[in-house]
């Protein structure tokens, strides 16, 4: 009977990465040593002043519906933290506050997107972005950032992707699977260009805390014309370790804000309330805790990067941002190792899981088939113990 359901939804694709995370997921419940590189979630505690924040909120009975935007003090708990950050100027009216940053994405994609639409996508990209863009009617245009352009966009690519039909740009600096971080300039280029053709700019910044090298830039910072044509996207989830607590938020023109508000009051009502008390003590809180944490992902990401570079067959660049190392293993694509033929990402991560016990998530997740993704939101010890496993497996 399935010709009687969506027939959109029914091209929503799920992810290939599934099979995989399935499969280490089982094997370690059955008692097997697995080194898992898949977490895309900080390996940190929530630190424990958002967690009693949460516990007060329970215990004093705060726990009710709130707005569907977000309660009043937690969007202006995020207006200042814009100003303080990102020189950003908003009122509590311009944000929204949403279920995690995916729901900010379908959010932001539902308010601007008509059917047939085309929003400009980076490869690698994110698992959800296409299929997101897909669930708003409208359609993924797929723009390559090769690996020697840093995986980001050039000036020239987002120009040729560019027709009547474009409402959107997908930017996420710092990148997930990259680490990409763009610079100033870059982003400036960017910017120019949305302005020149009249085009929004959908800003994804969940990472903006875990910048390792340089700084980060919000590219609504470069005034009123690209302001007003960005919506930036960003949450708790990375920064504080709040995966679960599923909060994210957009920052956007009030027009905008209020047609993704009245989406969100019939979808979903408002986010979590105490999630958004724990959110505002996050805020407003001890910044410390993000300090160690980045500290930590810094060293493991060194030790990681100087490592796979080590391993003869497989090479990576040195990310930016995020917990991400996104490993070329062209150099193993028709290369045969313990019987195992290599012929694509899935084969290189199913054979890497069943011979030495290492999960990976495959490159095709991502729009690129010659990359696998290692996440190293993990302790340095698992990091120390699957790197050595993956080099006897590729000897």
């Amino acid at each position: 009977m399935s010709k009687d359901l969506s027939m959109k939804n029914m091209k929503i694709t799920d992810s290939v990465t599934l099979a995989i995370t399935a499969k280490a997921k089982k094997m370690r419940a059955d008692g097997i040593d697995v080194v898992s590189f898949g977490a895309g979630e900080p390996d940190f505690n929530t630190p424990k002043h958002i967690r009693d924040a949460a516990i007060a909120a329970i215990e004093k009975g705060s726990n009710g519906y709130t707005a569907s935007s977000g309660m009043p003090e937690l969007r202006q708990a995020i207006c200042d933290k814009l100003k303080e950050d990102n020189q950003l100027d908003y009122k509590p009216e311009n944000i929204v506050v949403s279920n995690g940053a995916k729901h900010s994405l379908h959010n932001v994609l539902m308010a601007i997107c008509n059917p047939g639409d085309e929003v400009i996508v980076p490869v690698p990209y994110w698992v959800s972005y296409p299929e997101l863009v897909k669930l708003a009617d409208a359609v993924p245009v797929l723009v390559e950032t090769p690996e020697e352009n840093g995986f980001k966009y050039d000036g020239v690519s987002l120009e040729k992707a560019i027709t009547s039909k474009t409402k959107a740009i997908i930017l996420n600096s710092p990148n997930n699977p990259t680490g990409t971080v763009y610079t100033e300039n870059e982003l400036k280029t960017i910017a120019d260009i949305a302005v020149k053709h009249d085009i929004y700019v959908i800003s994804d910044e969940i990472y903006e805390k875990l910048t390792y090298d340089g700084r980060h830039v919000s590219i609504a910072s470069f005034g009123k014309e690209i302001k007003d044509l960005t919506i930036v996207v960003n949450g708790m989830s990375k920064a504080y370790a709040m995966t679960g607590w599923r909060i994210g938020y957009t920052a956007s023109t009030k027009e905008i804000a209020n047609i993704m508000t009245n989406v969100q009051s019939h979808a979903t009502s408002n986010p979590n309330t105490v999630a958004q008390y724990a959110s505002i003590e996050a805020l407003k809180g001890d910044q410390e805790p993000i300090n160690e944490m980045v500290k930590a992902f810094i060293e493991r990401r060194n030790y990681m990067v100087d490592k796979i570079n080590s391993i003869e067959g497989i090479s990576c660049r040195k990310p930016e941002g995020a917990f991400y190392v996104m490993v070329n293993i062209s150099k193993t694509i028709g290369k045969t190792f313990r019987g195992k033929t290599i012929h694509s990402s899935m084969d290189f991560a199913e054979y890497l899981l069943d011979s030495v016990k290492v999960a990976v998530i495959p490159g095709s997740g991502f729009g690129t088939d010659n990359y696998v993704r290692l996440s190293y939101a993990t302790s340095l010890d698992n990091i120390k113990e699957g790197l050595n496993r993956i080099e006897a497996a590729l000897k």
